[in-house]
């Protein structure tokens, strides 16, 4: 029987023509189309409508990152090679609040573009940060580590990042940072610094939107995932079994896991970032089941984990929890009904919020390598607020295993047919499978 791994990436192929690619944003947010695919019917309104589409007293859950400033430039000695370097993720201190908290030096992963120019050898350059010149340097380290240093105990590097990096807005736009994606490329709510791309689905809110979101009692959470470059990888390989996905950092408050038991465990998700947390969720909480004194660490969602019968069954023998005893599968299938409940939604909810009792915290921090692909069962998300992602892409993928093989083709079409923009900047839909 065929599965996610044998997915043919072509068969998600449809044509974008160049002209449907939004590469500015509209002058008022909500004033973007939206399709709404319901139920297998199709028709659209305007964003500024969604809260009269959600139902009254559900539950929204939004993307909270805030794009950084992560690429930057610097010149070779006299008139030298342009040298970009593009900061992916924190290498030390390998945490986000710690590092835009960092003085005098840092690490990261990195990309290096035009690397073959610079092998060895510092690069600076200078900077003002609030009225103080300094001298940032950058030198390479091993693999993709890069090291900072501007030699300043009092100034941070968000203040280093805001002084001279430039926001990386993505590269299928075929323009450089204008002054004015500092504030369009981000959303009205994003508060924790973090990603390299924004969480396009949630730039069309506005304070107004939101007002109206409050008005009707709809409830909004906020979890924090980073985007990382890598969701604009492409899929180069035939079959999805030869794509590596990209690990995401995720950082989910207690409230949020709160909020979705208050709500039975389902919620409205706006963007693809939140579906692939929110979903990753119900796969922390089996590992927790299975192993209560799993670290973060060891509660990171592997790639192909969703399809693994063995994982989804806890690896029955030795692994299923009765009073925190390990019991055998014959054990284990006498207590039907226990074992049903451990593969609930609500059950692996509940192991979160005790995971954190246990370890004296009020989120939940660790990383996840989901892929979403036709084949996959959801848990948590009902409904998906996300934007049109281009032909052949993982985000496509998603949007397949939440309508359907037959329908994604349908709500794309429609799309193309009636004018709607596409991408980053473009308009957006809601779907209600």
């Amino acid at each position: 029987m065929k599965g996610p791994k044998d997915i043919q990436i072509a068969d998600y192929a449809y044509e974008l023509p160049d002209e449907r690619i939004a590469k500015y944003p509209l002058a008022e947010r909500d004033a973007s189309k939206l399709l709404i695919y319901e139920h297998g019917n199709i028709r659209h309104l305007h964003f500024r409508d969604l809260p009269q589409l959600l139902p009254t007293g559900s539950l929204l859950v939004m993307n909270n990152t805030r794009v950084i400033q992560a690429r930057l430039h610097f010149r070779k000695a006299g008139q030298g090679a342009l040298i970009e370097v593009f900061c992916l993720e924190p290498a030390q201190p390998h945490d986000y609040v710690l590092m835009f908290q960092q003085t005098a030096h840092c690490t990261w992963h990195c990309l290096v573009g035009n690397s073959k120019k610079w092998k060895t050898g510092p690069l600076t350059r200078s900077i003002t940060v609030e009225g103080r010149a300094l001298t940032l340097e950058v030198l390479r380290g091993e693999g993709d580590l890069i090291h900072f240093s501007w030699q300043d105990e009092t100034v941070t590097w968000a203040q280093v990042l805001d002084a001279c990096g430039e926001l990386p807005i993505p590269p299928y736009l075929n323009r450089h940072t204008e002054q004015s994606d500092l504030t369009t490329y981000q959303t009205v709510y994003s508060k924790v610094k973090g990603s390299v791309a924004a969480p396009t689905a949630g730039l069309h809110f506005t304070p107004a939107v939101l007002a109206a979101l409050d008005a009707r009692g709809i409830e909004r959470a906020e979890l924090t995932l980073h985007v990382g470059a890598g969701t604009f990888k492409p899929v180069k390989s035939e079959r999805m079994e030869g794509h590596t996905m990209h690990a995401e950092w995720i950082y989910v408050p207690r409230s949020v896991i709160e909020a979705l038991l208050q709500h039975g465990g389902e919620c409205t998700a706006v963007g693809t970032t939140s579906v692939r947390t929110l979903e990753s969720l119900y796969y922390i909480g089996q590992k927790i089941l299975c192993n209560p004194e799993a670290t973060e660490e060891e509660l990171k969602v592997g790639q192909w984990e969703p399809y693994e019968v063995e994982s989804l069954k806890f690896k029955v023998e030795g692994c299923c929890q009765q009073n925190n005893q390990p019991i055998s599968a014959e054990q284990g299938a006498a207590e039907l009904s226990t074992f049903n409940y451990q593969l609930s939604t609500m059950a692996a909810l509940h192991a979160i919020l005790d995971w954190m009792d246990r370890h004296h915290t009020d989120a939940l921090h660790t990383s996840t390598q989901i892929i979403i692909a036709p084949g996959y069962q959801y848990h948590i998300v009902r409904r998906i607020i996300t934007n049109f992602h281009q032909p052949q892409s993982t985000l496509l993928l998603l949007v397949a295993a939440f309508v359907g093989t037959e329908h994604w083709r349908d709500i794309y079409a429609y799309a193309l047919e009636h004018d709607f923009r596409f991408l980053s900047y473009g308009d957006s839909s809601l779907l209600i499978p």
